[in-house]
């Protein structure tokens, strides 16, 4: 019997866990919930997309699984890496992805944030539940300042109210979700 009493705490101090759990633990870790699959879906999955999917992340990415691509991809937009960072979330290391990426993932909820990607998502994206809601297109809305004479600061003001308004939407996404 004291052998194996050392033995039990020679394992023990090795950090082993002995071979039958306790049921609490068992339950415990049964319970934990899966994260919920999200797509935010823009047209070229450079800016808006991109925006929501770094929000996502940071605020509730213990609960969501993100994920944005477009229908092309555009690239990372430079001004919404620089507004996402003033606003503390680096979305640097995020890549411009092709819907196609993602037909054999299985999303629970894919949310277009701009009217072609709604009204032009591939089939597939329907066994998912699609949400609409779409925000200002920010390149498009400094290119027209720009064409008026407008500043850098002007222009990327447009990048900064739609960051914040995605942030709104975000941050009350689990609410609506339910």
């Amino acid at each position: 019997m004291k052998k194996i009493l050392i033995a039990m705490m020679f394992f023990a101090s090795l950090g082993v866990m002995p071979l039958s759990v306790n049921a609490e633990d068992k339950e415990t870790e049964n319970q934990k919930p899966a994260k919920i699959r999200i797509l935010f879906l823009c047209t070229g999955n450079s800016c808006r997309s991109q925006m929501a999917e770094g929000w996502a992340k940071t605020l509730h990415g213990d609960k969501l699984e993100v994920y944005s691509a477009g229908i092309t991809t555009h690239g990372l937009n430079p001004n919404a890496v620089k507004v996402m960072q003033e606003a503390g979330v680096d979305i640097s290391g995020q890549k411009s992805e092709n819907i196609k990426d993602y037909e054999n993932v299985p999303l629970d909820y894919v949310i277009t944030v701009c009217p072609n990607a709604n009204e032009t998502y591939p089939e597939y994206l329907k066994k998912a539940k699609v949400i609409h809601k779409p925000f200002p297109d920010p390149p498009k809305q400094a290119k027209e300042i720009a064409e008026k004479g407008g500043s850098e600061a002007e222009q990327l003001e447009c990048y900064r109210v739609v960051r914040d308004e995605i942030k709104e939407y975000v941050n009350s996404l689990l609410e609506s979700l339910k």
